[in-house]
């Protein structure tokens, strides 16, 4: 087990109170709030940080993916399961999804609700975690959600609402499965490659590539475009109205910064669906890249890692077509 901090073990300055600290808590008293979880496996627990997610860093995924990977490593070892923080989970579960070369399982597991706060989700959410994470149909599914006795794959899995106990959906493929008290009913596997199938691996601490997301908007014009490529941005992802969609001066911004070199990626703000190329803009012509069905966090990570081995935009396009 790999604690991060995140709210699973944050703690209230009251019972009524609404803020509360991320982190606070140690990995074993969250072992010990879920009674019977030492009966599903025997845990070793980690700190790797105190965070909450919000402060989640490409520092602290390097540190995961070194720890996570050195862990499934070891012959004794049947999976991980890693406390996270739930407003960038699914970008964490995203990055480890790509580099993790082992098949064991991955799991990553967090809360709504505090650990101090009156019915907190936490203890069954890390019981049923443990339970996936040490199921012997859990290998080979790639990184794993597991929340609100539910399991989603890394790639299909968006937070949706602010605090509600069940935000997390998977909007395009579906779920993984289902989890109820250590009771674990599997669904389909994932179709795009992942953790040992996957092409990308971290090399050494040199930081992977920058890449900006551009929020699009009713009005929008090219100033947060140019003032990305100004800041030095390797790549952009555009978050774009409807189907990718940008207005006209934005849209002239991002073309000339994909002659410039800087990869542009479009994908949309809407939470669901696919991006197509050439649909409603011709991103031949243009030079830009759809992001399929990624949102426009997880196009940022893929881009990030695409950056580090190639900048053709046919290899990207290629690269999203195949995680």
């Amino acid at each position: 087990m790999l604690a991060t901090g995140g709210t699973i073990a944050g703690a209230q300055r009251a019972r009524s109170a609404h803020g509360y600290r991320s982190g606070v808590f140690s990995i074993e008293s969250l072992i010990a709030a879920a009674p019977g979880v030492e009966t599903l496996a025997r845990l070793d627990a980690v700190h790797v940080a105190r965070i909450g997610s919000q402060d989640m860093s490409e520092s602290v995924w390097r540190s995961l993916a070194r720890r996570a990977e050195a862990a499934l490593g070891r012959p004794d070892v049947a999976g991980v399961v890693i406390t996270h923080g739930t407003d960038t989970m699914e970008e964490t579960a995203y990055f480890l999804n790509l580099v993790l070369p082992s098949e064991k399982p991955v799991v990553l597991v967090g809360a709504m609700r505090p650990a101090t706060a009156m019915s907190a989700d936490g203890p069954m959410n890390l019981y049923n975690a443990v339970a996936t994470a040490a199921h012997p149909g859990a290998g080979g599914r790639g990184v794993l959600v597991v929340a609100n006795d539910e399991i989603h794959f890394a790639r299909e899995v968006a937070k949706t609402n602010t605090t509600q106990v069940g935000t997390f959906k998977s909007t395009n493929r579906g779920l993984a499965g289902l989890v109820s008290s250590a009771r674990i009913h599997f669904y389909g596997s994932p179709v795009r490659r992942h953790t040992a199938g996957s092409g990308f691996r971290l090399a050494g601490n040199r930081a992977l590539p920058r890449v900006d997301i551009v929020y699009a908007h009713a009005g929008m014009g090219r100033d947060l475009i140019d003032a990305s490529v100004r800041a030095g941005a390797r790549g952009l992802v555009l978050a774009g109205v409807g189907n990718g969609n940008l207005g006209a001066g934005a849209i002239a911004a991002a073309a000339a910064a994909a002659r410039a070199g800087i990869a542009v990626v479009r994908s949309s703000r809407t939470g669901g669906g696919v991006v197509e190329r050439n649909i409603e803009m011709d991103d031949d012509r243009l030079g830009f890249i759809a992001s399929d069905e990624l949102n426009p966090q997880k196009a940022r990570i893929l881009l990030m890692l695409g950056l580090s081995q190639t900048s053709d935009p046919a290899g990207l396009q290629e690269m999203f077509y195949a995680y």
